[in-house]
């Protein structure tokens, strides 16, 4: 492996101008992984009428397909990194691919067919998902060849998950509120361009922000994709890891797509909606840089599981919602929010350790590879998350309609409730199985200990 940092020597810090830069690539992540689970479902059950399995379907289907192909896009974008960084075009070719699908997403035409408006959102779902595999893998990728520092991929991702907390924030909080002032689908056709308009920004962002990036190079690893993957399932750390990870997105994705349902349909407060969602983002904003603190001092993974506890604590309180007043149920989602926080910044900055060790000990690069199945099982706990929590309306009896104000059986309610709060808890707790078994980050902190020993 070589790199721009002189052997034996401790790598340069990166440049502030280079962390934010990197962090733009956020504002793009965050609002596709953000408003399509928020607001996608809700679009095909209360606007177009779809039943909650189908609808659930169609959300689930094309993020079943960024499965099979974020690997794919791994080892493409592997195949491309020089020196120069080659990785940075292809941010802003899929960047812009994806902006344009997103301002196509939700203008669907009245066309007085429910088949052919439910096929529509499918179809352009299914090339905003393809456009994105190819944004998104790169952009995970790099910090494994920005920096070699475990410390200052931490920093790194600090900087990242803050500019992701303020574009959840952003996003999630504004989309709900376009598409009521404007009302109906047209307010839906609104909302999408103005965030298409938000992708756009963060695709230009990362894109000219990390153009003075330092780029290590490491050559392509051998062997067929096939052969790649063999060898990162072989990795026990990162499949560890992979597996909480995935399963915490899970959890996210319930919540993401039963925000709208919690505030219609059981808290019934206008309004609900916005609120629920800047007390699941707004802490983020302020206690990022707290949980990195408390990863420097504890380390990443014990710092990670307490996060976790935190996330699922808050969650579990959320089940009171149909008889807590709406303030206790504002505070446990705030709770949530905390947790959810360090929930972020710990794995995205122990992804990279797991893919620069394996650079180390192999010379090889599969950086993009690790980075393609990583965003894939993000992808898929993201995508079933709605899909579970459509499930679990379904079961609950949920009724769809037209109008959006269909009144719900009181099983509905019930169903609402527990899909937003005791079903996203118990998958983060469970998440904590794999977790515990997790070694590499005591490996790293010992070698940053004792770096004679480790020499």
């Amino acid at each position: 492996m070589t790199s721009a940092t002189p052997v034996g020597s401790a790598p340069a810090p990166l440049t502030r101008s280079v962390r934010v830069g990197y962090g733009m690539g956020s504002v793009a992540t965050g609002a596709f992984g953000t408003v399509p689970g928020l607001m996608l479902l809700p679009y095909l059950t209360d606007t177009l009428g779809v039943a909650a399995v189908l609808a659930g379907l169609v959300v689930v289907l094309p993020k079943a397909w960024d499965v099979v192909l974020n690997p794919v896009a791994g080892r493409i974008s592997d195949r491309t990194v020089d020196p120069r960084g080659a990785r940075r075009p292809w941010l802003l070719r899929a960047g812009i691919a994806l902006a344009a699908g997103f301002a196509l997403l939700f203008a669907g035409p009245d066309l007085d067919s429910r088949v052919l408006e439910t096929t529509w959102v499918l179809v352009v779902f299914l090339a905003c998902a393809s456009a994105y595999a190819f944004f998104q893998v790169p952009f995970v990728a790099m910090p494994a060849e920005i920096t070699q520092d475990y410390g200052e991929r931490t920093r790194l991702m600090t900087w990242r998950v803050a500019i992701l907390a303020l574009t959840i924030l952003l996003a999630g909080a504004t989309a709900p509120v376009i598409r009521d002032a404007v009302g109906g689908r047209d307010g839906y056709r609104v909302m999408g361009l103005v965030m298409a308009g938000l992708i756009l920004v963060g695709v230009v962002g990362a894109y000219r922000g990390t153009r003075r990036a330092p780029i290590g190079a490491v050559d392509p690893g051998p062997g067929t994709l096939r052969d790649q993957l063999r060898v990162v399932a072989g990795a026990r750390d990162f499949r560890l890891l992979l597996t909480t990870f995935v399963l915490q997105a899970l959890a996210t994705g319930c919540m993401l797509a039963g925000v709208d349902y919690l505030a219609g349909d059981v808290l019934g407060r206008d309004g609900s909606a916005t609120v629920l969602f800047v007390c699941f983002v707004g802490p983020a904003l302020l206690l990022t840089p707290v949980w990195s603190a408390v990863g420097a001092r504890v380390g990443k993974r014990r710092a990670y599981t307490a996060a976790s506890l935190v996330l699922a604590l808050g969650a579990a309180v959320a089940a009171t919602a149909q008889v807590a007043p709406a303030a206790a149920v504002f505070a446990a989602v705030a709770l949530v929010g905390v947790g959810y926080a360090g929930c972020q910044v710990f794995p995205l900055a122990m992804l990279p350790d797991v893919a620069a060790a394996d650079a180390r000990t192999t010379g090889e690069n599969r950086a993009g590879v690790y980075t393609g199945v990583w965003t894939a099982g993000e992808t898929l706990g993201l995508a079933l998350g709605p899909g579970l929590f459509a499930l679990v309306l379904a079961l609950g009896d949920y009724r769809s309609g037209t109008t959006g104000d269909v009144a719900q059986p009181d099983s509905a309610v019930t169903a609402i409730t527990l899909g937003f709060s005791v079903l996203p808890a118990v998958l983060v707790v469970a998440s904590l199985w794999w977790l515990a078994r997790y070694r590499l980050d005591d490996e790293l902190d010992q070698q940053t200990a004792h770096p004679q020993e480790s020499a």
